[in-house]
């Protein structure tokens, strides 16, 4: 795919590479990609197939050994590890599949979390918080902590913590992978929504085909290099 003005980031003979001689592994191999803004897009592969590698290096968490990561053109493999993470706070959010939430905290605190980390007032941090609560659907449970909340609910919750501060890309690592199949399709008719009405850009690791049909396009990993990349077919 070639870049454009609306590209949000772009793999450039993307490699990263771990160990040497015999031992050397090369988790991608020379991996070109653009993901455009608004985007839905959900990456598929096996184990050891170069997925995960490529999601850290999307999300800033890591960097290429070889090639380029443009980020909202910038160079961000170039970027020290702290200039990565202040790249991440101010326009990544992340869902994960453990949900990672904090567990003596209610919903609403946990949600406010990154506001925190970006000096926001206390009660701007609070209406915030409340507002992207209720675009998950969880008006009404701001108060209580995670013990108190079903899983699907706790996964709104950190839906809502990872676009509370308006993040340019929401990453989600196998968001429904703890969940039974009816709530995990909840979730994903809920990032279908983020993405449709906010034009929030979504990049999803996914192992699930069921899952990955939500999405745009799908991009599959293979032995560290893009074995497809596909669009999805309009319904009739």
């Amino acid at each position: 795919m070639n870049g454009s003005s609306n590209t949000l980031l772009a793999f450039e003979k993307v490699w990263k590479t771990y160990g040497e001689g015999e031992a050397r592994v090369d988790a991608l191999a020379g991996v070109d990609m653009d993901i455009t803004t608004g985007e839905f897009v959900a990456i598929m592969g096996p184990s050891g197939s170069g997925k995960s590698t490529a999601m850290n290096i999307i999300g800033c968490l890591d960097t290429p050994s070889a090639g380029h990561h443009r980020f909202m053109g910038v160079d961000a493999g170039n970027l020290d590890r702290g200039r990565r993470a202040v790249l991440r706070n101010l326009y990544i959010g992340f869902v994960f599949q453990g949900y990672n939430l904090l567990a003596r905290t209610t919903a609403v605190e946990n949600v406010e979390l990154p506001l925190i980390y970006r000096g926001v007032s206390g009660r701007e941090r609070r209406a915030r918080a409340l507002d992207a609560l209720a675009k998950v659907g969880l008006a009404g449970r701001e108060h209580h902590t995670p013990a108190e909340l079903s899983g699907g609910q706790q996964q709104r919750v950190a839906i809502a913590r990872a676009i509370v501060a308006d993040p340019a890309l929401l990453v989600a690592d196998e968001p429904t992978g703890n969940l039974d199949t009816a709530r995990g399709h909840e979730i994903m008719e809920l990032l279908t929504t983020l993405n449709r009405d906010r034009g929030l850009t979504i990049v999803m690791v996914t192992h699930e085909a069921d899952i990955a049909g939500y999405a745009d396009r799908t991009v599959s990993f293979l032995d560290g290099q893009i074995t497809s990349d596909d669009l999805a077919l309009e319904p009739a």
